[in-house]
């Protein structure tokens, strides 16, 4: 998938007590309305504990991380959190230069999200 559609495909997984987001594509200011509406509508119907896989994703602007920051505040507000899981890569690397890799707790694979454990350290 080329940057220049302009697309994100979002997935959602319920779990017990949250939900998990798959993402793809690119999460950038056309994309990151849809992304931001998506995670506030389950923070805000009791869905306090997301997860949000962004292996998937091949480009996240900072209107992207904005939608994830905003997910993130409304979930704290709800006694939840919003947790990443991301590959090596650009995206790893963007949320540790923005520092967000100390906001969020970010993970390497859905189980150590699940587990709450093995959090990427930040660098």
């Amino acid at each position: 998938m080329s940057h220049d559609e302009l697309n994100v495909e979002i997935r959602t997984e319920p779990t017990s007590d949250g939900v998990i987001y798959r993402l793809s594509g690119s999460l950038d200011l056309a994309t990151s309305p849809s992304v931001r509406a998506a995670l506030l509508e389950s923070a805000d119907a009791g869905k306090h504990d997301i997860i949000v896989d962004l292996c998937q994703l091949e480009f996240l602007d900072s209107t992207g991380l904005g939608a994830l920051i905003g997910a993130h505040r409304r979930a704290l507000e709800h006694g939840g959190r919003v947790r990443l899981i991301v590959n090596d890569g650009p995206i790893a690397r963007l949320l540790n230069v923005t520092g967000l890799v100390r906001v969020f707790a970010v993970y390497r694979t859905l189980d150590d999200a699940l587990a709450d454990r093995d959090r990427v350290p930040a660098s």
